[in-house]
Protein backbone atom coordinates (compact mmCIF):
# COMPACT_ATOMS: atom_id res chain seq x y z
CA UNK A 1 0.00 0.00 0.00
CA UNK A 2 1.27 3.49 -0.87
CA UNK A 3 1.02 5.78 2.13
CA UNK A 4 -0.22 9.39 2.02
CA UNK A 5 1.70 11.59 4.43
CA UNK A 6 0.14 14.15 6.76
CA UNK A 7 1.63 17.64 7.05
CA UNK A 8 3.48 16.91 10.30
CA UNK A 9 5.02 13.81 8.72
CA UNK A 10 6.04 15.80 5.66
CA UNK A 11 7.73 18.39 7.86
CA UNK A 12 9.84 15.71 9.55
CA UNK A 13 10.83 14.44 6.09
CA UNK A 14 11.73 17.99 5.02
CA UNK A 15 14.07 18.23 7.99
CA UNK A 16 15.61 14.83 7.25
CA UNK A 17 15.91 15.74 3.58
CA UNK A 18 17.59 19.07 4.24
CA UNK A 19 20.24 17.38 6.38
CA UNK A 20 20.96 14.78 3.69
CA UNK A 21 21.12 17.40 0.94
CA UNK A 22 23.41 19.67 2.92
CA UNK A 23 25.67 16.67 3.53
CA UNK A 24 25.97 15.89 -0.18
CA UNK A 25 26.70 19.51 -1.01
CA UNK A 26 29.34 19.69 1.74
CA UNK A 27 31.04 16.62 0.30
CA UNK A 28 31.87 18.60 -2.84
CA UNK A 29 34.67 20.23 -0.82
CA UNK A 30 35.75 16.94 0.75
CA UNK A 31 35.91 14.53 -2.18
CA UNK A 32 39.31 14.67 -3.89
CA UNK A 33 42.12 12.33 -4.90
CA UNK A 34 43.76 10.60 -1.95
CA UNK A 35 40.89 10.33 0.50
CA UNK A 36 39.42 6.93 1.31
CA UNK A 37 35.83 5.82 1.03
CA UNK A 38 35.92 5.40 4.82
CA UNK A 39 36.85 9.08 5.13
CA UNK A 40 33.67 9.91 3.21
CA UNK A 41 31.56 7.70 5.47
CA UNK A 42 33.10 9.15 8.63
CA UNK A 43 32.29 12.65 7.38
CA UNK A 44 28.71 11.57 6.62
CA UNK A 45 28.20 10.07 10.08
CA UNK A 46 29.60 13.09 11.90
CA UNK A 47 27.58 15.50 9.74
CA UNK A 48 24.24 13.75 10.25
CA UNK A 49 24.71 13.24 13.99
CA UNK A 50 25.83 16.86 14.47
CA UNK A 51 22.46 17.95 13.08
CA UNK A 52 20.59 15.92 15.70
CA UNK A 53 19.49 13.19 13.26
CA UNK A 54 20.29 9.51 12.83
CA UNK A 55 22.02 8.02 9.78
CA UNK A 56 19.32 6.28 7.76
CA UNK A 57 21.59 3.61 6.30
CA UNK A 58 23.65 2.63 9.35
CA UNK A 59 22.65 -0.93 10.37
CA UNK A 60 19.70 -0.86 7.94
CA UNK A 61 19.22 -4.57 7.20
CA UNK A 62 22.78 -5.00 8.45
CA UNK A 63 24.50 -2.37 6.27
CA UNK A 64 27.61 -1.32 8.22
CA UNK A 65 27.93 2.36 7.23
CA UNK A 66 26.14 5.71 7.10
CA UNK A 67 26.62 6.09 3.35
CA UNK A 68 26.92 3.81 0.37
CA UNK A 69 30.11 4.88 -1.42
CA UNK A 70 30.30 3.34 -4.89
CA UNK A 71 33.20 3.86 -7.31
CA UNK A 72 33.18 3.69 -11.11
CA UNK A 73 31.58 0.34 -12.14
CA UNK A 74 29.84 -0.15 -8.78
CA UNK A 75 26.23 0.91 -9.22
CA UNK A 76 25.06 0.92 -5.60
CA UNK A 77 25.67 -0.26 -2.04
CA UNK A 78 29.44 0.13 -1.89
CA UNK A 79 30.72 -0.51 1.64
CA UNK A 80 33.25 2.17 2.65
CA UNK A 81 36.68 0.99 3.73
CA UNK A 82 40.10 2.35 4.72
CA UNK A 83 41.94 0.77 1.79
CA UNK A 84 40.07 2.20 -1.19
CA UNK A 85 41.44 5.63 -2.09
CA UNK A 86 39.96 7.97 -4.66
CA UNK A 87 42.19 8.86 -7.59
CA UNK A 88 42.06 11.31 -10.45
CA UNK A 89 39.63 10.08 -13.10
CA UNK A 90 37.30 8.24 -10.71
CA UNK A 91 33.61 8.89 -10.33
CA UNK A 92 32.08 8.15 -6.95
CA UNK A 93 28.44 7.99 -5.93
CA UNK A 94 27.45 8.75 -2.36
CA UNK A 95 23.97 7.49 -1.45
CA UNK A 96 22.81 8.47 2.03
CA UNK A 97 19.92 9.65 4.17
CA UNK A 98 18.86 10.83 7.60
CA UNK A 99 16.12 9.99 10.10
CA UNK A 100 14.22 12.70 11.99
CA UNK A 101 11.52 11.60 14.46
CA UNK A 102 11.30 8.24 12.70
CA UNK A 103 10.99 9.63 9.15
CA UNK A 104 13.55 8.94 6.44
CA UNK A 105 15.18 10.83 3.61
CA UNK A 106 17.12 9.19 0.78
CA UNK A 107 19.34 10.96 -1.76
CA UNK A 108 22.36 10.28 -3.98
CA UNK A 109 24.91 12.24 -5.99
CA UNK A 110 27.70 11.18 -8.35
CA UNK A 111 30.91 13.21 -8.01
CA UNK A 112 33.71 13.57 -10.55
CA UNK A 113 37.16 13.21 -9.01
CA UNK A 114 39.65 15.41 -10.81
CA UNK A 115 39.31 15.04 -14.57
CA UNK A 116 37.48 12.24 -16.39
CA UNK A 117 37.06 11.30 -20.03
CA UNK A 118 34.30 12.93 -22.06
CA UNK A 119 32.06 9.83 -22.16
CA UNK A 120 32.12 9.50 -18.38
CA UNK A 121 31.50 13.21 -17.86
CA UNK A 122 28.52 13.02 -20.22
CA UNK A 123 27.18 9.96 -18.38
CA UNK A 124 27.22 11.83 -15.08
CA UNK A 125 25.55 14.91 -16.56
CA UNK A 126 22.89 12.97 -18.48
CA UNK A 127 22.02 10.79 -15.49
CA UNK A 128 21.47 13.97 -13.48
CA UNK A 129 19.30 15.36 -16.30
CA UNK A 130 17.27 12.13 -16.31
CA UNK A 131 16.39 12.71 -12.66
CA UNK A 132 14.93 16.12 -13.43
CA UNK A 133 13.21 14.92 -16.57
CA UNK A 134 11.49 12.27 -14.50
CA UNK A 135 10.52 14.83 -11.88
CA UNK A 136 9.18 17.21 -14.54
CA UNK A 137 6.10 15.06 -15.22
CA UNK A 138 5.17 14.50 -11.57
CA UNK A 139 1.91 15.89 -10.23
CA UNK A 140 -1.33 14.55 -8.80
CA UNK A 141 -3.23 12.44 -11.31
CA UNK A 142 -0.24 11.40 -13.43
CA UNK A 143 0.34 7.70 -14.09
CA UNK A 144 3.60 6.62 -12.42
CA UNK A 145 4.77 4.94 -15.62
CA UNK A 146 5.04 8.37 -17.26
CA UNK A 147 7.83 9.15 -14.79
CA UNK A 148 9.54 5.87 -15.64
CA UNK A 149 9.25 6.55 -19.38
CA UNK A 150 10.70 10.06 -19.01
CA UNK A 151 13.77 8.72 -17.20
CA UNK A 152 14.25 5.90 -19.69
CA UNK A 153 14.08 8.29 -22.65
CA UNK A 154 17.33 9.97 -21.59
CA UNK A 155 19.11 6.62 -21.40
CA UNK A 156 17.82 5.51 -24.81
CA UNK A 157 18.80 8.81 -26.45
CA UNK A 158 22.38 8.31 -25.24
CA UNK A 159 22.73 4.55 -25.55
CA UNK A 160 23.13 3.90 -21.81
CA UNK A 161 22.35 0.71 -19.95
CA UNK A 162 19.32 0.85 -17.64
CA UNK A 163 19.25 -1.60 -14.72
CA UNK A 164 15.87 -3.28 -14.51
CA UNK A 165 16.72 -4.89 -11.13
CA UNK A 166 17.49 -1.56 -9.39
CA UNK A 167 14.67 0.91 -8.84
CA UNK A 168 13.40 3.94 -7.00
CA UNK A 169 10.80 3.49 -4.28
CA UNK A 170 8.48 5.05 -1.78
CA UNK A 171 9.98 6.42 1.42
CA UNK A 172 8.60 7.53 4.79
CA UNK A 173 8.67 5.68 8.10
CA UNK A 174 10.80 3.08 6.34
CA UNK A 175 13.65 3.63 3.93
CA UNK A 176 11.97 1.47 1.30
CA UNK A 177 8.20 1.62 0.94
CA UNK A 178 5.75 0.98 -1.89
CA UNK A 179 5.78 1.59 -4.80
CA UNK A 180 8.82 0.37 -6.67
CA UNK A 181 9.75 2.89 -9.35
CA UNK A 182 11.75 1.38 -12.25
CA UNK A 183 13.83 3.63 -14.47
CA UNK A 184 12.16 2.29 -17.58
CA UNK A 185 8.62 1.75 -18.85
CA UNK A 186 6.86 -1.18 -17.19
CA UNK A 187 3.41 -2.70 -16.86
CA UNK A 188 3.13 -2.47 -13.06
CA UNK A 189 3.56 1.30 -12.97
CA UNK A 190 0.68 1.76 -15.42
CA UNK A 191 -1.72 0.90 -12.63
CA UNK A 192 -0.45 3.50 -10.14
CA UNK A 193 -1.88 7.03 -10.14
CA UNK A 194 0.11 9.65 -8.25
CA UNK A 195 -1.70 11.38 -5.39
CA UNK A 196 -0.87 14.48 -3.38
CA UNK A 197 0.93 13.48 -0.19
CA UNK A 198 2.89 10.57 -1.66
CA UNK A 199 6.62 10.69 -0.90
CA UNK A 200 8.88 8.98 -3.42
CA UNK A 201 12.59 8.43 -4.02
CA UNK A 202 13.28 8.93 -7.72
CA UNK A 203 16.74 7.62 -8.67
CA UNK A 204 17.98 7.04 -12.22
CA UNK A 205 21.02 4.75 -12.49
CA UNK A 206 22.70 4.37 -15.89
CA UNK A 207 25.84 2.70 -17.23
CA UNK A 208 28.04 3.33 -20.25
CA UNK A 209 27.55 -0.30 -21.22
CA UNK A 210 25.50 -3.23 -20.00
CA UNK A 211 22.37 -3.37 -17.90
CA UNK A 212 23.57 -6.66 -16.40
CA UNK A 213 25.07 -6.66 -12.90
CA UNK A 214 26.93 -8.88 -10.44
CA UNK A 215 26.49 -9.03 -6.66
CA UNK A 216 29.85 -8.69 -4.91
CA UNK A 217 31.07 -11.33 -2.40
CA UNK A 218 30.24 -8.94 0.47
CA UNK A 219 26.59 -9.39 -0.62
CA UNK A 220 26.07 -5.62 -0.79
CA UNK A 221 27.99 -4.00 -3.64
CA UNK A 222 26.49 -4.34 -7.12
CA UNK A 223 28.77 -3.85 -10.14
CA UNK A 224 28.29 -3.87 -13.91
CA UNK A 225 29.20 -7.19 -15.53
CA UNK A 226 31.25 -5.51 -18.24
CA UNK A 227 33.09 -3.15 -15.87
CA UNK A 228 31.55 -0.04 -17.42
CA UNK A 229 31.18 3.15 -15.39
CA UNK A 230 27.87 4.02 -13.78
CA UNK A 231 26.18 7.16 -12.43
CA UNK A 232 23.34 7.60 -9.96
CA UNK A 233 21.33 10.62 -8.80
CA UNK A 234 18.40 10.60 -6.38
CA UNK A 235 15.93 12.91 -4.67
CA UNK A 236 13.17 12.28 -2.17
CA UNK A 237 10.13 14.23 -3.35
CA UNK A 238 6.58 15.03 -2.28
CA UNK A 239 3.80 14.80 -4.86
CA UNK A 240 1.58 17.91 -4.85
CA UNK A 241 -1.54 18.90 -6.74
CA UNK A 242 0.41 21.13 -9.13
CA UNK A 243 3.71 19.26 -9.27
CA UNK A 244 6.18 18.23 -6.62
CA UNK A 245 8.42 19.45 -3.84
CA UNK A 246 12.01 18.25 -3.51
CA UNK A 247 12.36 17.21 0.13
CA UNK A 248 16.08 16.56 -0.09
CA UNK A 249 16.81 20.21 0.26
CA UNK A 250 16.91 22.08 -3.03
CA UNK A 251 13.78 24.19 -3.17
CA UNK A 252 10.03 24.05 -3.09
CA UNK A 253 8.99 23.59 -6.68
CA UNK A 254 7.41 26.62 -8.27
CA UNK A 255 4.39 26.11 -10.45
CA UNK A 256 5.44 25.10 -13.93
CA UNK A 257 4.40 27.13 -16.97
CA UNK A 258 5.13 25.92 -20.49
CA UNK A 259 7.97 23.72 -19.26
CA UNK A 260 9.71 26.47 -17.23
CA UNK A 261 9.85 27.56 -13.60
CA UNK A 262 10.98 30.90 -12.17
CA UNK A 263 13.91 30.96 -9.74
CA UNK A 264 15.67 33.84 -8.02
CA UNK A 265 19.42 34.03 -7.50
CA UNK A 266 22.48 36.24 -7.17
CA UNK A 267 24.93 36.80 -10.03
CA UNK A 268 28.39 35.55 -9.07
CA UNK A 269 30.34 36.31 -12.20
CA UNK A 270 30.23 37.14 -15.89
CA UNK A 271 31.39 34.27 -18.11
CA UNK A 272 33.15 35.04 -21.41
CA UNK A 273 30.65 34.76 -24.26
CA UNK A 274 27.79 36.50 -22.51
CA UNK A 275 26.68 33.98 -19.90
CA UNK A 276 26.30 34.59 -16.16
CA UNK A 277 26.95 32.28 -13.22
CA UNK A 278 23.98 32.63 -10.86
CA UNK A 279 23.74 31.08 -7.39
CA UNK A 280 20.43 30.21 -5.72
CA UNK A 281 19.96 30.53 -1.96
CA UNK A 282 20.65 26.80 -1.55
CA UNK A 283 23.99 27.03 -3.38
CA UNK A 284 22.77 25.53 -6.64
CA UNK A 285 24.45 27.10 -9.69
CA UNK A 286 22.62 28.07 -12.87
CA UNK A 287 24.36 29.26 -16.04
CA UNK A 288 22.06 31.89 -17.52
CA UNK A 289 21.83 34.23 -20.49
CA UNK A 290 20.00 37.53 -20.61
CA UNK A 291 16.60 37.33 -22.34
CA UNK A 292 16.09 39.02 -25.67
CA UNK A 293 13.71 41.53 -24.12
CA UNK A 294 16.30 42.62 -21.56
CA UNK A 295 18.96 42.96 -24.26
CA UNK A 296 16.57 45.03 -26.35
CA UNK A 297 16.03 47.38 -23.41
CA UNK A 298 19.81 47.51 -22.81
CA UNK A 299 19.50 46.33 -19.19
CA UNK A 300 22.98 45.54 -17.86
CA UNK A 301 23.73 42.76 -15.39
CA UNK A 302 26.63 42.87 -12.92
CA UNK A 303 28.07 40.52 -10.27
CA UNK A 304 26.11 40.97 -7.05
CA UNK A 305 22.81 41.67 -8.81
CA UNK A 306 19.73 39.70 -7.75
CA UNK A 307 17.94 38.33 -10.81
CA UNK A 308 14.86 36.33 -11.72
CA UNK A 309 15.38 33.47 -14.18
CA UNK A 310 13.23 31.18 -16.27
CA UNK A 311 14.73 27.69 -16.03
CA UNK A 312 13.59 24.65 -18.05
CA UNK A 313 12.23 21.99 -15.75
CA UNK A 314 14.17 19.28 -17.60
CA UNK A 315 17.52 21.00 -17.05
CA UNK A 316 17.91 23.07 -13.89
CA UNK A 317 21.50 24.03 -14.69
CA UNK A 318 20.73 26.51 -17.49
CA UNK A 319 18.26 29.35 -17.84
CA UNK A 320 17.58 32.88 -19.01
CA UNK A 321 17.51 36.04 -16.95
CA UNK A 322 14.19 37.84 -17.35
CA UNK A 323 14.36 40.49 -14.62
CA UNK A 324 16.98 42.34 -12.56
CA UNK A 325 15.81 43.32 -9.07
Amino acid sequence: MISIKRENEIEYMRQAGKIAYDLLMSLKDVIKPGITTKDIDDFAYDFIVSRGAKPAFLNYEGFPASACVSLNDMVVHGIPNKNTKLKNGDIVTVDTGAIVHGYYSDTAYTYIVGEVDKKTAALVENTRKALYKGLSVIKEGVVLNEVCKAIESVARENGYGVFDVLTGHGVGTDLHEDPYIPNLANHESEGIILKSGMTLAIEPMFSLGTKEVWLMPDEWGIVTRDGSNTAHFEHTILVTKDGYEILTGEWKMAKEKDGYIELEGKVLEVIPGGDFKVQLDNGHIVIARVSGKMRLNMIRIYPGDTVLMEVPICDLTHGRIIYRK
